[in-house]
């Protein structure tokens, strides 16, 4: 299992990850990324898959380097 972090106040709303990863992430109405079908912990928004699948892709293509993909214990 992989473990996706989205620093979300930390997004500047560039949409990259929207564009790499449109199965994790969408814009949201006040023009910041979210992580779909996340749960909030602590300052960040997670959420666990079976397959990270685009997630890497969006954390690369982040310009801030706010997403992250770790495994999960």
């Amino acid at each position: 299992m992989k473990k996706i972090v989205h620093q979300r106040k930390k997004c500047t709303g560039c949409g990259s990850c929207v564009m790499a990863c449109p199965e994790f992430f969408i814009m949201d109405k006040d023009g910041l990324a979210t992580l779909k079908n996340s749960m909030e912990v602590g300052e960040n928004f997670e959420l666990v898959v079976e397959n990270e699948k685009c997630a890497k892709d969006a954390a690369f293509m982040c310009p801030v380097k706010i997403i992250k993909v770790e495994e999960t214990d």
